[in-house]
């Protein structure tokens, strides 16, 4: 099997995925785990051509519908994974800028609203 790349759609039925393969039929996963999908599409391929599939995937997952719910949440948790970082190096260079002014631990805790463990840790 020399194709470079199986396009796969996975559509959601009661007891698992059918993995509907462009060009060679239907197969089943209970789950979409990479590791099962990519088993289950080569053997399914593999038995269709009677030749080895070593191509590669790629995996569009069907949700009826529901898709743009998820590519949001998706997003929503990127934009938060960004803003808490940006959040730790703004706490880090407070926490320096104020023992730097000469605020105690204590000081600089209360400042910030964290404990003195926390401004320790940021100032390290």
């Amino acid at each position: 099997m020399n194709q470079s790349t199986l396009s796969v759609i996975a559509k959601r039925w009661r007891r698992g995925w059918e993995l509907h393969i462009d060009g060679y039929g239907v197969t089943q996963s209970r789950t979409l785990d990479q590791e099962s999908v990519v088993r289950e599409v080569r053997d399914y391929v593999t038995l269709e051509t009677g030749v080895p599939c070593t191509a590669d995937m790629n995996l569009a997952i069907d949700l009826g519908g529901y898709e743009a719910q998820v590519k949001a949440a998706q997003e929503a948790t990127e934009l938060a994974a960004l803003a808490t970082q940006r959040a730790a190096t703004q706490a880090r260079e407070v926490a320096v800028e104020l023992r730097s002014m000469g605020l105690s631990v204590t000081d600089s805790a209360a400042v910030m609203g964290v404990s003195r463990g926390r401004i320790s840790q940021l100032v390290r």
